[in-house]
Order: structure tokens, then sequence, then C-alpha cells
């Protein structure tokens, strides 16, 4: 599970990419073994060690097949040997997700992705440190010397969840289903298009072939999360989509989510399987510990969450504001050290935040508004008078990181830039009740933004600073999935967006031109560009990395040009509040992760602590309170330039 969550969190941005399973075609899934090309044998015993039985292992080098052994060193990036096993995790969600598959129709929520890290597997991963490629479901890879085909060995012990074994029909199952156009994702076809439909050369090796050259293919192919082809072979993406609505087709992690668990928009909760097939390798050994993780929904209403966290009914607490982290993070349970307060650096990006323009429709399809706008909205005060001075300005796509283009223009409050763009605009007068008018059409500067209600606080200042200049943007209270849907279905003005970053950045699956005008992506602002597309093709074929650093700063430079959100804040680090029972690693968190989804993988419930935290507050006395800052991460990268 952790290792698929290290690659969740450099793959995936709230599902950028399709992350995802197969089926599609039926008359395609339904193929016998002997069409598919190997022939019907039980447990690898019966297949023959070149095509992928026992005793691969021993000639895999001589076939040209690459693989990857940590080191005893390595393996204290992979959980802590004092890790115990069992009880039950609980956190609080502000959302139940619009479903819990983990591909198609609205499957982009930060939630589907955590559920894909704990219950799913690819047939590689990469190291959470040094992002190696390593094993997952398949033990050896294999690249051809032109980088356009792939050879992958699955581990015959490789077993879902339903005790069935892994075999290349569930990959080629899984990328049929990706193919499928009627699971509502485009941004699937896109992603796994590039690739021919995968050959099962035994029962234990697939291959595919690449339809054109990208470094990125074996990332986002092998990555791809495997589902089971026994049961997708009876479905298309319409039935996929509406049998699995809410509800779990088993996988090979090691949590899964069982039909009596879901209590629609209320809980779900995931349980570890109890004979994971990789269990006793040393990388999963320490990880993955607890029995049970329970996700309770509280909607709508932050402050509730944060009152049942003190009550003890959740585990953990993630602080977003900033003000609550700053003033109301010193009560009792803190000053007596029960519950535990932390500031986690990592390396984790930065994603973007801030206002997305819909540039589709109007006002925002006029790139003077976009910048108005921007110049409007003042953040500098916010963040000084709101945050308190918690936060860095934000003024690219990839802020923060390698990626971003130093010489994007740095974005701050200027009302007189802003009246000056609106002018040139036609917005030259004021009606009776002090709108902003088009001097041709009579039209009011009026716009709607749909939010959560705890969302307001961070919203309505920056609505008064429109006001001031005639803008009127009328806030709405909308539930939190609702608001998606909008999203999604592209039925929106301007939307309050914080997206999440990745390692490797993909900009293709967000800007790309022909996900422009189609729903469920996530090109959400309706970007198109042909040099941006250019851009995208040549970054997809550079393989060398300080290349694809000047391709993504051009790219980030023409995004914060055409300006199709108004920049946001942004912080290097977690925020985190927990009840003083847990074990963890020195690190906490991963480095790239650097969130509060590393306590799914790495931390354990400790008995000891558990019980000196019941008695210290049974008697009242305090526990130590540790350091608040957790620099790990950034001292490591110190020490190993």
């Amino acid at each position: 599970m952790m290792k698929k969550l290290a690659a969740i969190s450099i793959l995936l941005y709230l599902g950028v990419i399709a992350s995802a399973c197969g089926g599609g075609d039926s008359a395609k899934t339904q193929k016998s073994d002997a069409e598919n090309g190997y022939r019907k044998v039980s447990s690898g015993g019966n297949v023959p060690a070149e095509l992928g039985g026992k005793g691969f292992e021993k000639i895999a080098a001589d076939l040209g097949y690459l693989t990857y052994t940590p080191s005893e060193e390595d393996l204290y990036f992979f959980g802590d040997p004092k890790a115990v096993k069992g009880g039950t995790l609980t956190s609080v969600v502000t959302r139940f997700p619009a479903t819990l598959r983990i591909m198609g129709q609205n499957s982009n929520y930060v939630e589907n992705s955590t559920i894909e890290g704990l219950c799913y597997e690819g047939l590689i991963t990469t190291h959470p440190v040094t992002l190696e490629f390593m094993p997952s479901l398949a033990t050896h890879w294999k690249i051809s010397d032109d980088k356009m085909q792939f050879w992958f060995r699955i581990n015959p012990k490789a077993r879902f969840s339903d005790g069935t074994e892994v075999t290349s029909k569930d990959v080629i199952a899984t990328w049929d289903l990706h193919m499928d156009e009627t699971i509502l994702d485009p941004s699937s076809q896109l992603v796994y298009g590039k690739f021919e439909r995968p050959e099962a050369i035994s029962k234990y090796i697939v291959s595919v072939k690449c339809k054109q050259l990208s470094w990125r293919n074996l990332l986002y192919f092998g990555g791809m999360s495997i589902l089971p082809e026994h049961i997708l072979r009876d479905l298309d993406g319409t039935d996929y989509l509406k049998e699995y609505q809410f509800k779990m087709l088993p996988g090979t992690g090691n949590y899964t989510i069982r039909d009596k668990d879901v209590v629609n928009q209320e809980s779900f909760t995931l349980t570890r399987v109890p004979h994971y097939w990789d269990a006793d390798n040393p990388i999963n050994r320490y990880t993955s510990n607890f029995d049970r993780l329970k996700f309770i929904v509280v909607k709508d209403n932050l402050s509730l969450i944060f009152e049942k966290f003190k009550k003890g009914e959740a585990d953990y607490y993630t602080v977003s504001k900033a003000r609550e982290w700053v003033e109301e993070t010193d009560f009792e349970a803190i000053q007596k050290g029960w519950i535990q307060k932390r500031k986690i650096f990592s390396e984790k990006p930065a994603g973007t935040s801030g206002y997305a323009f819909n540039m589709r429709k109007w006002p925002f399809n006029d790139r003077r508004v976009r910048y108005a706008f921007a110049y409007l909205y003042n953040r500098e005060k916010m963040n000084k008078e709101m945050y308190y001075s918690e936060y860095a300005m934000m003024n690219s796509l990839y802020s923060g990181s390698v990626y971003e283009n130093p010489n994007n223009e740095k974005i701050h409050y200027d009302p007189e830039k802003a009246v000056k763009l609106l002018k040139e605009a036609g917005y030259t007068k004021r009606n009776k009740d002090g709108w902003l008018v088009h001097e041709k059409t009579g039209k009011v500067l009026r716009f709607e933004i749909g939010i959560q209600k705890g969302s307001a606080y961070m919203v309505t200042p920056v609505q008064q600073m429109l006001k001031e200049y005639g803008i009127d943007m009328e806030i709405k209270f909308i539930d939190g999935n609702a608001n998606w849907k909008n999203l999604m279905e592209r039925n929106f003005t301007i939307y309050m967006q914080a997206w999440g970053g990745l390692v490797f950045p993909n900009p293709e699956t967000s800007l790309n031109s022909k996900l422009a005008d189609e729903p469920y992506n996530n090109n959400i602002t309706g970007f198109k560009n042909e040099r941006v597309d250019e851009l995208c093709d040549l970054y997809d074929k550079t393989f060398e990395q300080t290349k694809r650093i000047r391709i993504i700063q051009e790219i980030d430079s023409i995004y914060s040009d055409i300006h199709p959100v108004a920049w946001g804040i942004a912080r290097n680090y977690e925020r985190l509040l927990f009840w003083n029972k847990f074990g963890y690693p020195e690190y906490m968190v991963s480095r790239y992760g650097g969130d509060y989804r590393s306590i799914f993988s790495y931390w354990w419930l400790d008995p000891e602590k558990e019980k000196a935290l019941k008695e210290a507050m049974a008697n009242g006395t305090s526990l130590p309170q540790g350091e608040l800052n957790v620099t790990f991460w950034p001292d490591y990268l110190n020490q190993n330039k």
C-alpha cells in the first residue's frame, strides 16, 4: 500500500490522469486463453521458466529483464520495525465521494486516489525516495532498445482479494476498460490511447507497444492499477459505471472495502486483507498496520469536524486554516501532550490554488477581465491579516519547484491596472446600484461562484474587494459533490480551486486543447494553445530531465500569460494534530507525498502509548509534547546534495 500511495502522489493530482482498471468491449475481454496467446495452466507450476514460470528469476537477466532489490539501508524508508499490527484508524472527511470507483466518471476525487493506493496495485511502482522503478505485481520488466515496447513478468504469487490469481488477461482487461469511451473519462483514453492493446505472451508475461515515444510511457502503463478480468469480462463501460458506483471490485492491495462497510453519504471503511499476497516482502512488512481505516463524513462543517476530533471521535486532524492553527491549538489536551501538534515539512509539490476561470463563458472569456480580477484579489493582505503570514504567494502552475518559470509576472494587488483593463474591456460606467455595466450591451459585470459554507471565510473578503470596484460576485452555497459535478460538466463561471501537484508534471491531461470542450476531465478552464500542445508532445519525447524542465517552464510562461487562474497561496508543510497513541517512523510522512495519507501507510497504534494516554487523561497528568517542526526531509535533502 505504501509503495502504491507513493506512486499515486507522483502520478496523480485529484485524478488528473485516469487512474484505473479494465474491461471495455466484452467481445475483446471474453477471448479464450488460447486466443490470448497462452496455455491454460494453474499457479505457474506448468509454465516454462522462459515464459515467466518457476525458475524465471534465475534467467531473467539473461533475457534482458530488469528488477530492483532494496538494500538493508533502503528498508529504512519502508516503515519502522517497531510497528504493531491492529486497531482502527478513524478519519472524519468533508464529503462522501461521488463514486468509490477508481476510474470512470467522477472518479478523480482525492478520496478515489486514496482508495486506489490502498486497495489496488500496478505492475511496477516507484521508490518513495529515489523514484527508481520497483516491482509490484510484476517482479521484472524489460524495455526494447527503441523504448517503444515493454514486457512485464507478473509474480505468480499475486492474488486478488477474492483469491483469484493475477494473469496477463487482467492487464489486457484493464487497458480495455480504460479505452471504453462509455466510462465517460476522456483523460483515460488520452493517456492509455498512446499504447497498442497489450498482448499476452504467456500467462505471466504481458507485453505492450507504444504508439509514440514518451519517457512517461513506462511510468503510466506500469503504474496502471489492475482489476480482475474474471469480473470485467461480463461488463462494458456503462455496466461498470452503474454496478460499481459504490461497490468495490476485488483488488490486489492491502485493503478492501466490503459491501456492508459502505453507508452511502455517511461512512465507508477499508479492511486489511488478512492474507495479502505480498505480506512477506520486506518492503511491506512494516506498513499497512491498521486492521481498519474508517472514514466518517461530516459535510460542510469544518468546525464540527474539529470538535469531533477534540472529543476523540477522530484520530487526527489536518489544520487547513491558519487562524485555527495559530489561535485554536493551545487547548488543554495539547498543553498536556494528550494531542500532539506538528508542522511536517516535505518535498510534496505545492500544486495550484486560487480562482479558476471558465474561459468558455462570459465574462472570463475576456483576458482583460481575468487580469482585472487578479489585480483586485489582494492575497497579500489576506495572508497578513487572515492567515498570519503562514503562506507564500503563488505565481506559477509549478510553484516552488524547478519547473516554475522565474520570469512569470509576479501578480500583486494593483487596482489602477485593474480599472484600466476593465475600461478597455468596455466597463466604463456604473449603474444606479454601483455595479459596472458594459458600455454597449448594458450587461452588469456579475457572476456566481458556488462554494461550501466552510469556505465562506476565504471567499467573502474577495467578494468585498471586487464590490469596491463595481464587480458583483454572488456567492451560492452548494454541496461539495454538486459543486464538483458542476465543475466537471462545465456548469460554472469561476471556481475556487486547490489542486495537488506532481513530482513529474503531466501538463497534457489538464492543458491539452482536445480536452478543453470535453466534460469530466481536468482541463477545467477551457485552456487551448497550439504551442502548448506542441510542447506537450515534445515533453513526452524528451528523455533528458534538464530539457524537460525548460519545456515545462515555457508551458508555465504561456499559461501564466493567458492567465486562466488568479493565483492563490502555497505552503510546503502539513499542519497536523493527532492523539498521542501512535507510533511512526522518524520521517513521519513520505518524501514526495508529504501529507496525512502517509498515516495509512507508515503509522501504527502503539499499545504502550495508548495505555499511557488513557492513564494521563484519567489522572489529569501530562505527557511529553514533541518538537513542533519535523524537518527530516529538508535535512535529508541538504545532506544528500
